[in-house]
């Protein structure tokens, strides 16, 4: 391999640092989804599902599909999913 080694940005670096405590699985997370949605919907400060949240913020594909979910549900019931969406990114 001649390739020179690519370093790590700061965000790669956070990212891969991030405390994974509470742990749940992308499995799990997948079947609280719609519970978490809602729940994200009602009350965008909750921290009633801080696994969620620290899951979240290390798996960009649950991310992304909390996302989208959390998006679809505000539309079904007309509710702005500013406050939900910001509060799942940050």
């Amino acid at each position: 391999m001649t390739d020179t080694p690519r370093r790590l940005d700061a965000a790669a670096v956070r990212a891969l640092t991030l405390s994974t405590e509470p742990w749940l699985s992308c499995e799990d997370c997948f079947h609280l989804t719609d519970q978490f949605a809602e729940l994200v919907l009602s009350d965008p400060d909750t921290a009633e599902m801080p696994a969620m949240f620290v899951h979240l913020r290390a798996c960009p594909a649950c991310a992304e599909e909390a996302e989208s979910l959390v998006a679809l549900v505000a539309e079904e019931q007309g509710i702005d999913p500013t406050a939900a969406l910001a509060r799942l990114r940050g």
